[in-house]
């Protein structure tokens, strides 16, 4: 049953649909109380519809605040706080099984309390997709899936087996099981309801625009459906579950106008980079985006969602596309309801949320591209904004590999005696994978048609490339083999590995040990493409340090290459069976050959026949036998799902906030420190702190698994935190990895902050710009919080770490006035004082005081970046859960 306020405007009223009536908060009648909303973005719109169906006339949400909301047309900048309630919550298996662990967890401290355990409950749909944990274990061979999903369920059978048990005990909580496609691809195809509808407290069925909130940043992919939603931590979406508002600032929105169509052989991913880079250059962190102009009309519903999912990739908290003729075509050809679809037209039409290309609402601020003009891409090799063109790859890895990656060319060494050898720039990888473009047939069309051109010229992929395919939706397999193009795919390698992230989260799996050993004994800076959205260091594969965002088509041609070191262009892929040169362009489908087997091999009955039983999964998930129950048994000694420490000791008043006194820094770090920097995902090392962990737990090598998969156990994790293989800390220079020093003595992060944390030492973090970057990882806060750190001091955040930070109890602060590290000196022998903090203010100054080790001493202003006042009422109660808890136990 859905919850709405006062209604004190008098917005409610009726909406007939196919006989069906629906009650409705109308922007029309909303404008005659607050003036002409008609120049708001779609988005905005969507913001405003949610302030009208909550507005109590008091502190959730106020008539003052939808007042501002409409008056924000007047200037359009960052506004007041306002309570935004999303419809439902999006969960992965990497982040949602600590959300799980938490609910579980938070159960057990209600109990405590003396409240009731069923409050801790989901209050809005939850759905869960386990799509994070299959591996690339075997590749290259008609088995390899079979093999991939047997070893996934070996690793994974514990958090499986808690996963199904919070399926079973929690209410409005559905778990859709691995095997069955990439959460967000799911999303689109299935989930998302355009607009969603459910039962007032007076029994009518009200509706409102489909929003939600995920735990995985690219949850914003859903945006190219127009519905409203973006990435969030673990523990903010927790609360948004459990019936609490997301607090937020009213954003800015920057307008992208689409003109004009892609040219013959550009790809929806060639347009995706081209937009990151844009977008990053202008800056709009933050902000949400929104696209509109004639454009839009040019593009698939699939082109769109293609745009919205890289959002956080372009700094955005959403790429926002609006309803209109093309995303009725593919809500009817995904297998939606008649009854749905009649709804969302009519509703988007009622509501003035019709796209139409003509319009031209109030933005921000607006930048354009005639996307006629775009030409093929890679963006690389570190990061996504770094868009380079298809013919100048090899320049940029040629030219600027001394200066990228800190040394000279290495030279050329044989593998283990083969007949090859491999040197920089080679492509050790090449993997169709990622929702971003696994949900886009027209790029899985023409990967599969590269693939027949290549087969039929007799070309092969390069004996030392890791080949593999892993679709984000189980359709993509069907629509393939009835193409005809999987088996032209499985001739060239890219036979079906996985339905799941796999490359693109960092499941690579492992290289050949040969390859591997050549690599790492000879200083080699090996590659990757991959059709991703992320290629953050260190991220991949820990063997790679190149990594190459790149259409599905072009993954497939730089197999067949196999270095990216050469003209892709100019330079012949190979040789046909007469001897004949071959050429990109021999084997590049054409736009007419994409379009009519994409008509001839896609059907609605596809969708129909593949979520008709989404929820019931394959045998192995059917045998986990689990029964649900009011609190979860907790193993003993498990290295996987162990009950949390945020809860113990807690009581029902917060203790005082007090001054930071003497903190010494954990870390000093440059700019764009991603999630993945501070929290990995992939690999665990041997000789890590984690690794030592689990041999002491007689966890074999073998069953390390990944970080990712390890995020129910908070031992694991904490260890973790800052081990990244590719992370420099300034305060041990010239050194990889997660380390530090204590009292002059380097260490791994973890032995210092214990050592720290055992002397009664608190701990900060420094660092520069764009601190927090990439996924809505709750771990790289929850760690950071484990670890001892009080406080994160940086030139800027990224907006999802930031919230995370506040919401596990961190103070956020950003340096002011030009101050950043550099120009202040600071170093890890300084001592740090924060003071004033018992009557801190959101965005207040804040003075810090820093002892240098000769002992003496000067002061900075740093500004408070706990921006609203809910946020303030988290951190003084040592973060959201411990708020979201205390409220429930009262």
């Amino acid at each position: 049953m859905t919850q709405v306020g006062k209604d004190t405007l008098g917005t409610r009223s009726t909406l007939t649909v196919g006989g069906k009536e629906y009650a409705y908060y109308s922007l029309a009648k909303a404008a005659e109380k607050i003036g002409d909303v008609s120049k708001l973005p779609f988005s905005m719109k969507v913001l405003l519809e949610n302030l009208l169906r909550f507005e109590d006339g008091g502190f959730t949400v106020s008539t003052d605040d939808i007042q501002g909301l409409a008056d924000w047309q007047k200037d359009p900048k960052t506004g007041s706080e306002i309570q935004y309630r999303p419809a439902r919550v999006l969960l992965q298996d990497f982040t949602g099984v600590p959300c799980v662990v938490d609910l579980a967890a938070m159960r057990d401290a209600i109990g405590k309390l003396g409240g009731d355990t069923q409050k801790i409950n989901p209050q809005v749909p939850v759905h869960l997709v386990i799509d994070h944990s299959v591996m690339v274990d075997e590749f290259g061979h008609p088995k390899a899936f079979e093999h991939n999903v047997e070893m996934e369920y070996q690793r994974n059978a514990e958090r499986y087996d808690f996963l199904k048990w919070g399926a079973k005990s929690l209410d409005n909580f559905k778990a859709v099981p691995p095997g069955t496609g990439i959460c967000h691809q799911v999303n689109l195809e299935h989930i998302g309801q355009g607009v969603w509808s459910s039962a007032g407290p007076d029994g009518m069925m009200v509706a409102y625009p489909d929003t939600c909130v995920g735990t995985d940043s690219h949850t914003t992919m859903i945006n190219g459906l127009g519905v409203l939603g973006w990435g969030v931590g673990g523990i903010e979406a927790e609360a948004a579950m459990l019936g609490q508002p997301v607090s937020m600032l009213v954003p800015q929105v920057c307008g992208f106008k689409l003109e004009g169509a892609l040219a013959e052989g550009v790809t929806a991913t060639d347009l995706v980079l081209t937009c990151v880079q844009m977008l990053r250059e202008v800056g709009v962190v933050g902000s949400f985006v929104e696209f509109y102009g004639p454009g839009v009309a040019n593009l698939s519903l699939a082109d769109r969602a293609t745009i919205a999912n890289m959002a956080p990739e372009y700094g955005a908290t959403c790429g926002f596309f609006g309803i209109d003729d093309k995303t009725i075509e593919y809500m009817r050809l995904t297998g939606r309801d008649e009854e749905q679809i009649a709804l969302i037209e009519a509703y988007a039409k009622e509501q003035g949320m019709w796209f139409d290309p003509a319009n031209e609402p109030v933005f921000t601020k607006t930048l354009s591209l005639d996307m006629a003009g775009v030409v093929p891409s890679l963006a690389g090799p570190k990061r996504p904004q770094d868009k380079v063109t298809l013919p100048n790859v090899d320049e940029l890895f040629n030219g600027d590999l001394k200066k990228i990656f800190k040394k000279d060319a290495a030279e050329r060494v044989d593998v283990d005696g083969k007949d090859h050898d491999i040197g920089d720039g080679d492509v050790v990888i090449a993997a169709i994978t990622s929702c971003t473009n696994t949900s886009n047939p027209d790029v899985l069309i023409a990967a599969g048609l590269v693939a027949r051109k290549a087969r039929a010229k007799g070309l092969a992929p390069k004996p030392w490339v890791k080949t593999s395919l892993a679709p984000g939706s189980q359709v993509v397999t069907d629509y393939l083999e009835k193409a005809g193009l999987q088996d032209d795919l499985d001739a060239l390698g890219f036979d079906l590995v996985g339905y799941g992230c796999t490359t693109c989260i960092g499941n690579s799996g492992p290289l050949a040990p040969p390859i591997s050993k050549a690599i790492n004994g000879n200083n080699i800076v090996a590659a990757s493409v991959l059709s991703g959205n992320r290629n953050f260091e260190g991220r991949v594969s820990p063997d790679v340090q190149a990594n190459f965002l790149a259409s599905p088509p072009l993954v497939v041609a730089y197999a067949l290459r196999g270095t990216v070191t050469t003209d892709m262009v100019d330079t012949p892929l190979g040789q046909d069976q007469d001897g004949n040169d071959v050429f990109l362009k021999d084997i590049w489908p054409s736009n007419l050959e994409i379009a009519e087997l994409r008509a001839s091999s896609i059907d609605r009955e596809m969708f129909e026949t593949r979520y008709a039983d989404v929820y019931k999964g394959d045998e192995h998930w059917q045998a986990i036998n689990v029964d649900g129950s009011d609190t979860y048994q907790w193993r003993p000694g498990s290295t996987y799902v162990a009950n949390p420490p945020y809860f113990e000791g807690m009581d029902m008043t917060p203790a005082p906030i007090t001054d930071i006194n003497g903190a010494k820094p954990l870390a000093v770090l440059g700019d764009s420190v991603t999630t993945d920097h501070i929290s990995p995902a992939g690999a665990i090392k041997e000789d890590s702190p984690a690794g030592e962990y689990l041999m002491s737990n007689q966890v074999a090598k073998a069953d390390f698994n990944s970080y990712g998969s390890r995020r129910g156990n908070h031992e694991v994790m904490m260890r973790g935190t800052f081990a990244n293989i590719r992370i420099k800390n300034e305060m041990v220079p010239g050194v990889e990895g997660g380390y530090t020093t204590y009292n002059g003595e380097q260490m791994a992060i973890y032995d210092a902050a214990m050592k720290h944390k055992a002397d009664g030492t608190p701990l900060i973090v420094v660092g520069g710009k764009e601190y927090g970057t990439g996924s809505s990882r709750d771990w790289a806060a929850k760690g950071t919080i484990l670890l001892g750190v009080r406080a994160v001091i940086v030139e800027s955040f990224e907006r999802i770490h930031r919230s995370n930070l506040v919401g596990m109890g961190v103070l956020p602060l950003q340096f002011k006035d030009g101050d950043t590290r550099e120009t202040l000196g600071l170093t890890g022998d300084d001592s740090f004082s924060i003071l004033g903090l018992a009557d801190l203010t959101p965005g207040q100054d804040v003075e810090v005081a820093v002892t240098r080790a000769d002992g003496s001493e000067f002061t900075f202003t740093a500004q408070c970046r706990i921006d609203t006042a809910n946020e303030m009422e988290y951190y003084r109660n040592g973060g959201i859960l411990h708020y979201v808890l205390r409220k429930l136990a009262a």
